[in-house]
């Protein structure tokens, strides 16, 4: 057991009781499944998501089993991905599987979009998963998802570009500040990194590395803290780097973001385990000029989870017993790990939460373009200081989007200012209770 596994397992036990969880949910579906291809045809599976390493582990799939076949189809990530997901359930044309990140597994299992899986692979997460990893899927007893991989955050820079303006690594976010006045001062036209204001997920993740806990609870009543004084800090931390121009705000991954990278005018930016892999098919051309280190911190060596991944059976699904048998391959298959790094188009870098899949991906991952650095070394080393006691709220998407829309309009401290409001509005709304 890790040092966070206790925490995480009691943020989340606490968090049942305040969600109201099985009260809501129980219209996720009983599992009843249709599987069975009388007619000598395969069952097929509709699958969405907008992780990397997807089509070659379909392709794999298929190719290696006669009684299932897998229909893959892209969607956004982030909100948008998020709401098409919750109104296909709605409109009962969902598909049967879909990836969600953890953050979103308490919305969609109260929401009554998940089927329950604990017949099909509650045991598979109880014996292949952390306890940390599997108090983020498994509430009350019951598994609503499967997960994938963990995300420690990691920060990824420009190793000739930073020997070029002569600065170091910064280990911590009084160094990045300073580290972010010398590029602005030897180049005006070049920035240490970009903060992006349209993504809350890595708000989160750096509201969370320092100490931050936007969710908590108190008995059977839920209490927000999207505004408290750790995320305050770090969000007056980001207003003050884009106020002095120390930054950029470029939109994450767009094509202007991407460019800037290439070009050379920002040197480095906030990643996770995950963004390796899509380094190589966005920047091909930089091979070898970018290697990865350890984020930034306020003084003590620590990380938050930004995104993770796991793969749910929504509501709806004809065939939860196939469904699972595809998620079980992909999750805990030597052939499934291998085939989602096997993706030229579109690689994964993901690091699995099944540390007998680590070392699979670790000899799978091509570390040519980071120049043979091990990241995966790195990587699980990192997931080891994410900080524990995280919970994650129950209207969590409409959180999300509060704060994007505002953090657009007038930055980061009144986004999570508004992000505080939207979450007591929405507990309260869901009929749940609120902590005064």
């Amino acid at each position: 057991m890790t040092r966070t596994s206790r925490s995480f397992r009691t943020a989340a036990v606490a968090a049942v009781a305040a969600l109201g969880l099985f009260a809501t949910a129980c219209g996720g579906g009983d599992g009843d499944s249709t599987d069975s291809a009388s007619d000598g045809k395969p069952v097929t599976l509709n699958y969405w998501t907008w992780t990397f390493g997807a089509k070659s582990t379909v392709e794999a799939f298929n190719r290696t089993h006669k009684d299932i076949q897998v229909k893959f189809t892209e969607i956004p990530g982030g909100t948008d991905g998020y709401s098409k997901l919750a109104n296909a359930v709605k409109a009962g044309n969902a598909p049967d599987v879909a990836t969600i990140e953890y953050q979103m597994v308490p919305e969609f299992a109260s929401q009554g979009n998940l089927i329950d899986l604990t017949e099909y692979a509650g045991e598979t997460v109880k014996s292949k998963f952390p306890e940390s990893i599997q108090s983020l899927v498994t509430f009350g007893g019951k598994t609503w998802t499967v997960p994938y991989d963990v995300a420690p955050q990691l920060y990824y820079y420009r190793t000739d570009l930073f020997k070029k303006y002569g600065i170091e690594v910064p280990k911590t976010w009084d160094e990045f500040k300073a580290a972010a006045e010398t590029v602005k001062k030897k180049d005006k036209n070049v920035r240490l990194a970009s903060m992006p204001k349209s993504d809350p997920a890595l708000l989160a993740a750096l509201s969370w590395q320092a100490g931050g806990k936007w969710f908590s609870t108190e008995g059977d009543a839920w209490k927000p803290g999207v505004n408290d004084a750790a995320t305050k800090k770090v969000a007056a931390y980001w207003d003050g780097l884009v106020k002095d121009d120390l930054v950029q705000t470029f939109t994450g991954w767009s094509p202007e973001e991407t460019k800037a990278r290439t070009d050379g005018r920002t040197l480095s930016f906030l990643g996770a385990s995950w963004s390796a892999g899509g380094m190589k098919t966005s920047m091909p051309d930089l091979a070898g000029k970018w290697a990865a280190a350890p984020m930034p911190n306020w003084g003590t060596a620590a990380s938050g989870n930004y995104g993770g991944t796991s793969y749910v059976v929504l509501k709806g699904s004809d065939h939860t017993e196939a469904a699972a048998e595809f998620i079980t391959w992909l999750t805990t298959n030597k052939a499934g790990v291998e085939a989602r790094l096997a993706d030229l188009e579109s690689p994964s870098s993901a690091l699995p939460a099944n540390p007998e899949m680590r070392e699979v991906a670790a000899a799978k991952f091509d570390t040519a373009y980071l120049n043979g650095q091990d990241l995966y070394t790195l990587a699980s080393e990192q997931a080891d200081t994410i900080v524990p006691g995280w919970t994650w709220g129950p209207n969590q998407m409409d959180v999300y989007t509060a704060i994007s829309d505002t953090t657009a309009k007038s930055g980061f401290t009144d986004g999570v200012d508004a992000g505080q409001t939207k979450a007591e509005s929405g507990i309260t709304d869901r009929g749940l209770k609120l902590a005064k």
